[in-house]
């Protein structure tokens, strides 16, 4: 055989192994129902299976909830959103699993990426800081007092001034030349679909995420119905916005309420819209109720709780949707 056939069939033999590869760093392989891995063919975009819920929220609870405890804390509506992300993935398994490659998985761990200002905007309100991204591991048996000191630490980091790991991966490829950049984001998505992308490029990427949470509300804005990346692998997006007040019947009587509003965008790829339903259910809850949830209220510590597992979860209808 001559030179040329042995390479081609070695390039064959390449091509094949890479496409019976089904092992990646960050998931597990989901073996599917027959109906639903269609869809991985017919609906090979995250933007073309996205499905938006709205949800709005009585705020009371959670206003009266952190001026209890923002003295002591350090916490805001984002602490309080974020953690009830948390919540919500690990009482609803399914809901942590992404699309790749017309292949599903189920995410090894759990992970909730949130943007936020560096700085604050400047008189003329002109913004010349970037915004910078912060990505969390879930951990069993953390407080809400824990959770909100790793993000504040995390937080304070990005605030420094310090380069992080980001912003050198941004720096070196915008220093490419366009054709050279535009040939390196096609080789990444074809390593991504593929499952070559190497751990450690994933592990530290925000868009590699279970919950991507932007807080409008910081900025004073309304929350908007955001598109799911194409890049990365997350499934689900939540947009908060600024607590406005809406006229509500208590009692026979007509009340000014503070009304929290977030809006979801959720790849239904991943599983039906009910799983998609219970996370949003489950944050809710959190949301409504943060004293019983998040606790950390009480100086003698009576109150305090590992966000998760929670044996007093399964109740009012609610389960762990496994």
């Amino acid at each position: 055989m001559s030179l040329g056939v042995w390479i081609l069939g070695g390039l064959v033999v390449a091509w094949l192994l890479v496409q019976l590869k089904t092992s990646r760093p960050d998931g597990d392989l989901v073996r599917t129902h027959p109906f639903r891995r269609i869809m991985f063919f017919i609906m090979t975009k995250r933007n073309e299976s996205i499905v938006f819920f709205d949800e709005k929220i009585d705020a009371r609870p959670l206003l009266a909830y952190l001026d209890h405890v923002r003295p002591k804390l350090e916490a805001n509506i984002t602490h309080c959103v974020v953690a009830a992300g948390e919540i919500g993935l690990a009482a609803n398994p399914r809901l942590n699993r992404f699309v790749v490659g017309k292949r599903l998985y189920q995410r090894r761990g759990r992970f909730l990426s949130f943007s936020m200002k560096r700085r604050s905007l400047s008189a003329d309100g002109v913004h010349k800081e970037k915004l910078a991204t912060v990505k969390l591991e879930s951990s069993k048996q953390r407080t809400f007092a824990e959770f909100v000191r790793e993000v504040n630490g995390q937080i304070t980091e990005n605030r420094s001034g310090k380069k992080t790991y980001a912003d050198k991966e941004f720096a070196f490829f915008n220093a490419l030349p366009r054709p050279v950049f535009e040939a390196a984001a096609g080789l990444l998505g074809w390593a991504d679909k593929n499952n070559l992308l190497p751990g450690f490029f994933i592990e530290t990427d925000p868009l590699y995420t279970s919950m991507f949470i932007a807080n409008l509300g910081s900025l004073g804005m309304n929350p908007g119905f955001h598109h799911l990346y194409e890049y990365g692998n997350c499934p689900l997006f939540c947009m908060v916005g600024k607590i406005n007040s809406e006229l509500k019947m208590e009692d026979g009587k007509v009340v000014e309420v503070p009304i929290l509003h977030l809006r979801y965008s959720y790849d239904e790829r991943i599983d039906d819209g009910l799983t998609g339903r219970n996370g949003i259910r489950a944050m809710s809850r959190v949301l409504a109720d943060p004293a019983r949830w998040l606790g950390c209220i009480e100086d003698d510590g009576s109150d305090t709780q590992p966000l998760w597992p929670r044996d007093d979860w399964a109740s009012d209808g609610f389960q762990v949707w496994e």
